[in-house]
């Protein structure tokens, strides 16, 4: 497999999306717009020449848009291999690339967020016990932050006491959400008119900074739903969706 590292230069010409095959949709529009103001922060995203099936998305931790401590690591934003071109190696590419140009870069380590059982838009825990990630620390619902340090000694990584204690002081459905997962940009409008139509309370706040990011008050900043302060799940709205859950 050959792989292209998504730049500034190229981003525009480059499919960047996992499920998304045209380039003029709003999803991938507010995608690309978010990566071309990452990459001087360091975000590095690595894809295969094929569309949207295999890629990863890195970036010092330092500037991870998430409330995590782990100086001197490299983040783990997202490691996609779509359905089909799994079982090939794809993965063990993309982590070894990350992996070598991590450390050519001087960090200490990998971390990247999961959970004791596979959840949507998270790595598969499995998969990174095998590769040498062990849990470093985890929040009140569940959410994993795993490293994979590059030498002994290295101080894990671990969660700001607002992920570590996911809660708000707001009634209602809340929804923290970024730009970083293109599916936003359709769905949070559609989840939005929802609401409004069946009067319930629901308020979307887009996270627009790092500094709002490594502040927000869960562990998953790309996508988090709350009902009455107590936080619900990372797996994305629609319509249908929504009213299920509301009607429970």
């Amino acid at each position: 497999m050959e792989y292209i590292r998504v730049t500034r230069d190229n981003l525009d010409a480059e499919h960047i999306c996992c499920a998304i095959s045209n380039n003029k949709d709003i999803q991938v529009a507010s995608k690309k717009a978010w990566l071309s103001e990452r990459f001087d922060d360091g975000l590095v995203f690595l894809k295969s020449v094929e569309r949207g099936k295999c890629f990863i998305e890195y970036i010092p931790a330092e500037n991870a848009w998430n409330p995590i401590i782990a100086e001197g690591y490299m983040y783990i934003d997202c490691l996609w291999v779509s359905g089909s071109f799994k079982g090939h190696g794809y993965s063990n590419d993309l982590l070894s690339a990350c992996i070598t140009d991590s450390r050519e870069k001087g960090r200490q380590g990998l971390c990247i967020l999961s959970a004791a059982k596979k959840k949507p838009f998270l790595a598969d825990p499995k998969y990174l016990k095998y590769k040498g990630f062990a849990v470093c620390d985890e929040s009140d619902n569940g959410i994993q932050l795993w490293y994979l340090p590059f030498y002994d000694g290295a101080e894990p990584p671990k969660f700001k006491a607002c992920a570590k204690h996911p809660h708000i002081d707001e009634p209602g459905y809340v929804l923290y959400y970024t730009n970083q997962c293109p599916f936003n940009a359709k769905y949070v409008p559609i989840v939005e008119k929802t609401a409004k139509e069946l009067e319930v309370p629901f308020r979307a706040y887009r996270i627009e900074s790092k500094e709002e990011a490594q502040n927000a008050p869960t562990p998953i900043t790309t996508y988090a739903l709350f009902y009455n302060g107590e936080y619900l799940t990372n797996e994305q709205m629609n319509d249908k969706r929504f009213i299920k859950l509301v009607s429970r």
